[in-house]
């Protein structure tokens, strides 16, 4: 059969299931009209694919795919924020415990500082207390020998210069027998008019170099004269502990 009569054909059952159709839903009391209904059916075949159904599943699945991955990307700002904002404030905390342990350092500091200052001026206050109870306390010495070898004693001590109660004694009976208004007037030194005066026999030029400040400049005192023999002997021989003998 030729390819056009077969589709003739095809058209002709259809148009006679579809009349068929017409006749049976159509009651008994009504007029029959087979000829027209059947002349009037039309059935439109379309030999084309279907591609409407497949567009549409595909722009639906990338719209899906386009959605999920703005999801994604926001989710990720959102993470990349809050680790941002995370780190600001782990930094925020470093730099707040360091200023707080930088602060609490200087304040230490200045506890330390103070405190140190208090006890420096306890330490003056003590000393200036010490320094007016002795400056108060004013030691009064016997108008004898033994005090006016006491008093020289207290002196040499507070200048460094050594020396006994017994090498003083010794040596000024020795010299003088505890006179302090004693002269030689026949030794070598007399001879020369620098004779030797005082409890220990000093001569005017070793008097006035070895006159220890303090003390009187009288050659006859016997606090001043004492002292200045004691300063000589120190530097001559060690100490007037040493002299055994005219010196």
């Amino acid at each position: 059969m030729p390819k056009n009569t077969h589709k003739i054909a095809i058209a002709g059952a259809a148009t006679l299931g579809a009349a068929a159709l017409a006749f049976s839903v159509v009651p008994a009391d009504a007029q029959t009209t087979t000829t027209d209904a059947v002349s009037s059916a039309r059935v439109a075949y379309s030999t084309q694919p279907v591609q409407d159904v497949k567009a549409s599943v595909t722009d639906q699945l990338a719209a899906t795919s386009v959605k999920a991955d703005a999801i994604a990307a926001k989710k990720k700002a959102a993470e990349a924020a809050a680790a941002k904002k995370k780190a600001a404030a782990t930094k925020a905390a470093a730099a707040k415990a360091a200023a707080a342990k930088k602060k609490a350092a200087a304040e230490a500091a200045a506890k330390r500082k103070a405190a140190a200052s208090r006890k420096a001026q306890e330490a003056a206050n003590r000393s200036a207390k010490r320094a007016a109870i002795k400056k108060a306390t004013v030691r009064h010495y016997a108008n004898n020998l033994d005090g006016w070898i006491k008093h020289s004693l207290d002196i040499m001590k507070s200048k460094g210069i050594p020396g006994s109660y017994h090498g003083l004694h010794k040596n000024i009976m020795r010299e003088s027998s505890g006179n302090p208004n004693a002269i030689n007037d026949w030794d070598i030194n007399a001879i020369n008019g620098i004779p030797s005066k005082g409890l220990l026999q000093v001569i005017p030029p070793t008097f006035t170099a070895y006159h220890v400040s303090g003390t009187s400049w009288n050659i006859y005192d016997p606090v001043a004269n004492i002292t200045a023999a004691a300063n000589y002997a120190a530097d001559k021989y060690g100490s007037i502990d040493n002299v055994n003998s005219a010196y």
